[in-house]
């Protein structure tokens, strides 16, 4: 008597269907989700068949990636809000550049979890960029005022 008995049958798993998966022109996408970087153009970087199989929408790509990472350096080290008479109104300003701000390094995230090694890149030389530009002393003129002398949160450089 087989000791495995009661288990079931493993049955084969069904066949793919033959409707169109991705989209309704009839062609099947066969791009594969990578758990480990890679290096190539043909990857899907946020939005669903973007950037394709073009080496000119790649680039575009990259360049998407680089210029938000920029932007998450921007409003992170730039102080927007000025004090001013009303708490509140500076209150919800602020609150909502953090909001844009977070939304903008969590598409990066997602773009960098695409495993693609040039996205990566150009995301940590984006925020390079935008931290030299905008968190570093390079092109100050002038002491940085402290922080504790603002309504603003401290930037992450101090």
């Amino acid at each position: 008597m087989d000791p495995d008995h009661h288990l079931p049958a493993m049955s084969p798993p069904p066949p793919p269907p033959s409707t169109p998966m991705n989209g309704t022109d009839g062609m099947h996408h066969n791009m594969m989700m990578h758990m480990t970087f890679f290096w190539g153009k043909e990857t899907l970087i946020l939005f669903s068949g973007w950037p394709g199989t073009s080496t000119g929408m790649y680039v575009l790509a990259l360049v998407f990636v680089f210029v938000l990472a920029v932007l998450v350096e921007w409003l992170s080290h730039s102080r927007l809000v000025k004090p001013g008479p009303s708490n509140v109104a500076a209150g919800l300003i602020q609150a909502l550049v953090h909001a844009v701000r977070v939304g903008l390094a969590y598409m990066v995230m997602l773009a960098v979890m695409s495993f693609n090694g040039g996205v990566f890149i150009v995301a940590v030389a984006g925020h390079l960029v935008g931290f030299l530009i905008f968190g570093s002393r390079v092109f100050k003129d002038t002491e940085t005022t402290p922080y504790h002398k603002t309504f603003e949160l401290p930037p992450t450089s101090n």
